[in-house]
């Protein structure tokens, strides 16, 4: 007898947690390429970006938010607070990134934010970089008290351990329906929006812990001829002394940036790539709220 095909399931689940626990990696493991920038430093992602995975059982919308934050108040962490509010709106699942060393005030600020209404899995991560393994256990006890989580499920985003499990789990709490996007699409987002935020990933990973969040980019104009793409983009900083340190001496700092942006942008888009950086000083560009809606803040 023929077996019957389970049922399509399909839905958006939102990322969320505070800076620095991997969210990014992991929505990228997820859907098995870069649709989001990473770094080691803290508030690294700045937008909403949807993330799709899609396999013959399920159709998987991440939602990757920026980190919940509540340390630095600015007219721009507002926003990116604000941006994960409402991201938690509207979506089948939640998962809950926690750092699987520690479990800190931070973390519990966003349990605070979880709706009750739809289900909630915490993803451990980082279980890879904890060397005392029975350490786990306890740590499982400490994520289980704060929220009734569907699910908790210890994982490594840098080294793909247990997605599976965390994939089914989450696929299990999805309603039945069709897929929502094509097939073939890993992100809502264009190449003209990755390509900004690679530029900007290559600053937050090669600069010092000051600048890179002193400094925001737009892309001037993308044009595509054959499978040639030419890119014209602008860093905006805040001072002349930023403006002098993303440079470098002689513009050396800013051609390494823009190599490794255009080598990654090649990777992404599957052709060649022209890319030219300006940079410019724009005064007080994060705590004006023209210029924020402006960058699409």
């Amino acid at each position: 007898m023929a077996e019957t095909a389970a049922p399509y399931r399909c839905g958006h689940v939102a990322i969320v947690g505070r800076p620095s626990v991997g969210k990014s990696t992991l929505v990228n493991a997820l859907v098995g390429g870069k649709i989001s920038i990473t770094s080691r430093k803290p508030q690294t992602t700045r937008y909403r970006i949807l993330g799709i995975a899609t396999t013959q059982r399920a159709q998987v919308a991440y939602v990757d938010t920026p980190g919940f934050q509540t340390r630095h108040r600015s007219p721009l962490n507002d926003r990116l607070n604000r941006a994960v509010r409402e991201s938690l709106a509207g979506v089948d699942v939640v998962v809950l990134v926690l750092d699987a060393a520690r479990i800190v005030e931070a973390d519990r600020a966003v349990v605070r934010l979880l709706p009750g209404r739809v289900p909630a899995i915490a993803a451990l991560n980082k279980v890879d970089l904890v060397r005392d393994k029975a350490a786990l256990l306890p740590r499982l006890a400490e994520v289980a008290a704060l929220f009734a989580f569907a699910a908790i499920v210890p994982v490594s985003a840098e080294r793909e351990t247990q997605l599976r499990e965390l994939q089914g789990e989450i696929e299990e709490r999805l309603p039945l329906s069709p897929p929502l996007y094509p097939a073939a699409d890993l992100t809502d987002r264009d190449e003209r929006f990755l390509a900004a935020e690679l530029v900007r990933e290559k600053i937050f990973r090669l600069l010092g812990d000051e600048v890179p969040y002193a400094t925001t980019v737009a892309i001037d104009s993308f044009k595509e001829e054959g499978a040639l793409r030419r890119v014209h983009a602008t860093v905006f900083v805040d001072k002349a002394s930023q403006r002098a340190i993303l440079l470098g001496e002689g513009g050396a700092r800013m051609k390494a940036i823009a190599t490794q942006a255009r080598q990654d942008m090649e990777r992404l888009f599957g052709g060649k790539v022209f890319l030219e950086v300006f940079v410019r000083v724009k005064h007080g560009w994060a705590a004006s709220e023209a210029s924020l809606q402006r960058f699409g803040y």
